[in-house]
């Protein structure tokens, strides 16, 4: 008989490849009815009596909601590597329905009447498991859309698992047409057991702890020594391209693991981006390393219009920044148009390579 959640993690606890918390070992039960009720179920079908088949019965999945850094991305992980079926899926929510939203403009061409029907049928046809990190819903064209979308995976039996920073009630907080949008919540609360993940432990700050996050020079010691705080960070794991979908605009970060991005300054300031931009990064992550920030001038006047921008955006949003430049904050921008006012931004770099930077209270 196969290891229960429970007994794997507390193997990999034993084997110090994790901390073990309470709260957390609290959700694994919850994950372990999901694992098994969907391993249950008959494989489908193919063929003519796959296509008469009765979808199976919903297994009723999973909303695991709490501050940042507590162990929501590790469970979810855990959970979906031993679920022993096919037709299971592991995606960022933004990456989700960005492609949502290419297959709707594809559906339309055709002349359909309804696209979310053939969008929702093509991803029920193939998944009976998503597991979403980080459902948040900040586009009006996302929260017109998810109700009617998950109203049909549900319907045709898939099983939702999803992670968030949010409680239910607060997705799409003032959000434009918000009424509109409240079925797709009552939705979520029918189809998925809600819990709270409220560990007291931020884990992404206690491997921070102490650890230094500003680095000049930019030099080839500092790369090393971020490339390992990376390493730390997202466990060596394979990293994705996070694509957020910024009023009709695709904006990535080329490197992103678990809440934690990664980016050059040119990757990030050197494009044509702007607040609502800087705003959808800092909504997104909750650790942004950004690398080789150089000396600023009215020679790279707009680059460092839109570095100002950037940090302003993190800081509101009391993201962490791990971050090399060329100087220590004070001397980055020391002639040119903006030079004065940025003695605003070097503040907050400073203020933000304190070790308590980002805790939530």
């Amino acid at each position: 008989m196969s290891e229960t959640l429970t007994e794997i993690y507390t193997r990999l606890a034993g084997e110090e490849r994790l901390t073990a918390d309470p709260v957390q070992l609290a959700v694994l039960p919850e994950l372990e009815r999901i694992r098994t009720a969907l391993e249950a179920q008959p494989a489908r079908q193919g063929g003519l009596r796959g296509l008469f088949a009765k979808p199976p019965e919903p297994v009723r999945g999973l909303y695991i909601w709490g501050g940042v850094g507590r162990g929501k991305s590790m469970l979810m992980d855990l959970f979906h590597a031993h679920v022993g079926i096919e037709g299971k899926r592991r995606v960022h929510f933004h990456r989700f329905m960005q492609e949502v939203q290419a297959g709707l403009h594809e559906a339309r061409k055709t002349g359909v009447d309804d696209a979310i029907l053939p969008v929702a049928k093509d991803i029920s046809d193939r998944l009976r498991l998503l597991s979403f990190d980080e459902m948040q819903i900040a586009d009006i064209a996302d929260a017109m859309i998810v109700g009617r979308l998950f109203e049909k995976l549900f319907a045709a039996g898939v099983t939702v698992v999803t992670t968030s920073n949010r409680v239910p009630q607060d997705l799409y907080k003032d959000g434009l047409n918000r009424q509109l949008f409240l079925p797709f919540i009552g939705l979520l609360e029918k189809h998925l057991q809600v819990h709270e993940l409220s560990s007291p432990t931020d884990y992404r700050q206690t491997k921070l702890g102490g650890t230094q996050v500003y680095f000049q020079p930019a030099d080839a010691g500092a790369r090393q020594a971020i490339s390992e705080i990376w390493n730390t960070l997202t466990g060596g794991r394979r990293h994705r391209t996070l694509a957020l979908n910024v009023k009709g605009r695709t904006v990535e970060v080329t490197q992103y693991r678990n809440g934690v991005g990664r980016a050059s300054f040119w990757e990030l300031c050197a494009r044509p981006l702007g607040p609502a931009d800087y705003l959808a990064i800092a909504e997104a992550v909750r650790v942004l390393i950004l690398e080789d920030v150089p000396l600023l001038s009215s020679e790279n006047y707009n680059e460092a219009k839109r570095f100002v921008t950037l940090i302003d955006a993190l800081y509101e949003a009391k993201v962490r920044l791990i971050m090399s430049a060329a100087d220590i904050p004070e001397r980055l921008y020391l002639e040119g148009e903006g030079s004065f006012e940025f003695e605003r931004t070097a503040s907050r770099l400073r203020e933000m390579q304190g070790e308590g930077w980002g805790r939530e209270g």
